[in-house]
């Protein structure tokens, strides 16, 4: 007789059998629920495939959820390396970073790629979906991995095992193919039926659907800067040496994380210096200073280190803030939910601040507002400001891209700044670090050393400020004049000991546990730097690990 437990599925009470799969609950559930690509079993994130062995809360994972979207976007990677090897023998697949909406990559054979080439690879992963070929999840020993991955040419693999610390591997399989890209996949290659293969000079883009709408590719928008800034940080690595997890590892192990810092910090300095100039060059015409991009991309710590540059040259830029043009509290308008919404460019007294800057730009005196967030109104304290013909305004905020936000101003006299987080290093050559996940290992350190908010605070709030980028920021990012990437190639070594702590404090009764394990799981690949002296006062990693010389 078979042992039977209770179980909740989808908050629907139920018994089942000892040995069940979470496939077979889905295919058995009296709730039926779109696109489930896997499972989270107590909060922790497991395949389709995971036995179900006791009593247990089971929640499905659909593509339409950010969890489901990368466990549905790395099995299809899996599948698109795994053809290209077939196609083009011997070739090595890099998949650098995101680009529109799909991931840029680049592929390494005896020739140049060629659209042709790309169309091929497009159309065997189309024979293998077809084919519908199981996924598998291995977890094997580092010294069985290695010698794998020996034999198929995935040294860059072989080398970050060599200083992983586990001791246990987990490895996905398709076919012959044997990778490590996430530790969660799809049941089969049946499930990545969407998808678009695109040739992009010199390399292609994998597009995949939106969580929005999880059965359409959506049209492709070129970002042309962005991919731009993307290389020139992808060529500077190379040339440094540091293009991976390994390659960090191996200078940390050496003893060179020091020369290391100082050349990345050094690089930061040279390209807000080269910003600063570009304004210089043209005081006479630019007035106002827009900068604008996602949370924790360290604008704060740019826009003062870009004061600096400028009064280097000759300038003496101000800044306003633009939290205190927000209309009053009864004036703001609200979301969906009924909540304010203080991220709505509406939410800002644009006319006013129109106004103000057309004043300014003109010679005259303005008094200027200050908001009391306690008391959710606009006050008048008497705090004037005056700029002469040397004084670029310097406005950083969420809408700097949007000309919505100053309409008054003539194109001609802003400069547009983009600034965000770009990171160029993977974990190897397949395995990405996605920039979300840079910015916000950041942004809980930060809330939590500065804000008194835990790990799990920040984890709650995370889509509410991603819904507000994809909204307010990243349909103008194109617009910028210049683009500064903010990430620094050292930084997850130094940000690990700072963040683990309170990734560890989440436990799985809470809902961000599958979240934490995830993002241990992606800084075990990395040693820890302990000592912080070296990191500059002026770094931009300081706005978040705390020491930095503009602190209030």
């Amino acid at each position: 007789m078979k042992r039977r437990f209770a179980i909740t599925l989808q908050g629907t009470n139920m018994e089942v059998d000892w040995g069940v799969t979470i496939l077979e609950l889905v295919e058995k559930a009296p709730i039926l629920v779109e696109g489930v690509v896997a499972a989270k079993v107590n909060n922790a994130l497991h395949p389709l495939s995971f036995i179900i062995k006791g009593c247990c809360n089971v929640e499905l994972v659909s593509v339409d959820s950010p969890e489901g979207m990368r466990v549905y976007r790395n099995s299809l990677v899996l599948l698109m390396i795994r053809a290209a090897k077939e196609v083009l023998p011997g070739a090595r697949v890099h998949i650098e970073h995101s680009l529109s909406n799909g991931l840029f990559g680049e592929i390494e054979a005896d020739q140049a790629l060629i659209e042709q080439d790309v169309e091929h690879i497009e159309q065997r992963m189309r024979e293998i979906v077809t084919k519908d070929e199981l996924i598998r999840k291995h977890k094997m020993g580092k010294d069985e991995a290695s010698t794998i991955f020996k034999k198929q040419g995935l040294h860059d693999k072989v080398k970050l095992l060599s200083y992983s610390r586990r001791e246990l591997i987990n490895v996905h399989s398709c076919g012959w193919y044997y990778d490590t890209i996430g530790d969660v996949m799809v049941p089969s290659t049946a499930y990545l039926d969407v998808f678009k293969l695109r040739f992009y000079l010199p390399g292609f883009i994998l597009e995949f659907p939106k969580t929005e709408n999880p059965t359409i590719i959506p049209e492709y928008v070129e970002q042309g800067k962005l991919a731009n800034v993307y290389y020139e940080t992808e060529k500077w690595s190379k040339n440094i040496g540091i293009a991976n997890a390994a390659s960090l590892n191996e200078a940390i192990s050496a003893e060179k994380i020091n020369e290391l810092i100082q050349v990345s910090e050094g690089y930061h300095e040279k390209k807000i210096a080269a910003i600063a100039d570009q304004i210089s060059s043209e005081r006479d015409r630019l007035r106002i200073i827009l900068i604008a991009g996602p949370s924790s991309s360290g604008k704060t710590t740019f826009a003062h280190r870009l004061s600096i540059q400028l009064r280097i040259n000759g300038l003496r830029p101000v800044a306003i803030s633009l939290d205190d043009y927000f209309v009053n509290r009864e004036y703001t308008p609200r979301d969906e939910a009924g909540e304010y919404d203080f991220e709505a460019i509406e939410a800002i007294d644009m006319r006013l601040f129109n106004e103000q800057l057309s004043k300014l730009i003109q010679g005259e005196t303005v008094e200027l507002p200050t908001f009391s967030f306690i008391e959710g109104e606009r006050q008048w304290r008497g705090h004037t400001l005056h700029v002469s013909a040397d004084q670029p305004i310097i406005i950083e905020g969420i809408h700097g891209l949007n000309d919505k936000l100053t309409s008054a101003i003539p194109k001609g006299r802003k400069f547009k700044i983009y600034v965000s987080a770009l990171t160029q290093l993977n974990v190897d050559d397949h395995s990405r670090i996605a920039t979300t996940d840079v910015r916000l290992i950041r942004r809980m350190i930060r809330d939590n050393q500065f804000r008194s908010h835990n790990a799990i605070d920040t984890l709650l709030r995370w889509p509410s400020v991603r819904r507000g980028e994809e909204k307010h920021i990243f349909p103008f990012q194109e617009d910028a004049d210049v683009m500064f990437n903010s990430a620094l190639g050292y930084e997850l070594s130094v940000l690990k000991k700072h963040v683990e702590p309170l990734l560890r404090g989440i436990t799985n009764d809470q809902f961000a546990y599958a979240e934490s394990r995830r993002l241990l799981s992606l800084l075990s690949h990395f040693h820890s730097v302990e000592l912080e002296e070296d990191i500059p006062a002026i770094s931009i990693l300081r706005e978040f690990i705390g020491g930095s010389s503009f602190a209030k």
